[in-house]
């Protein structure tokens, strides 16, 4: 069994006080920014380049989140175990370029990404995701 190793980001940007995140499509469901990790790459470093080349946005880290999702797929005959590291990313930009690794984008609140997305395991990263943002969003404006 081969094993692949990815990252990614869950971008979100704050508009009238509310995250609303980049949900992207391709090729058969919406979901997050993600590509494999090269060799002179760490995992932060992984997820920025993707959501540049992926996107077009430059993106923040925010410190204090880093989850892991694992699944199993087939690619011409062979099973492949895969893992992927998710950072959440703020940016203030909106507009976005989709690579031609995608044929779609959106900015949705966590409701309508919760509709769109049909994988569980990146419908509840999004959930701890979006718990972590509004308590960062909190203390933010108390500072």
């Amino acid at each position: 069994m081969k094993y692949e190793k990815s990252s990614g980001a869950i971008i979100f940007r704050i508009e009238k006080g509310e995250p609303f995140y980049l949900l992207l499509y391709g090729p058969s469901y919406w979901g997050f920014s993600k590509g494999q990790i090269e060799k002179s790459e760490g995992e932060e470093q992984t997820a920025i380049r993707e959501a540049q080349e992926e996107s077009g946005l430059k993106i923040e880290i925010l410190k204090g989140f880093k989850e892991k999702i694992k699944y199993m797929y087939k690619l011409n005959g062979e099973l492949i175990s895969k893992q992927v590291v998710f950072f959440v990313a703020k940016t203030n930009d909106k507009k976005v370029k989709i690579s031609k690794e995608h044929e779609d984008f959106k900015w949705v609140s966590l409701p309508e990404a919760l509709q769109l997305m049909k994988h569980k395991n990146q419908k509840e990263i999004l959930k701890k995701a979006d718990k972590f943002i509004r308590q960062w969003t909190k203390q933010e404006r108390l500072e």
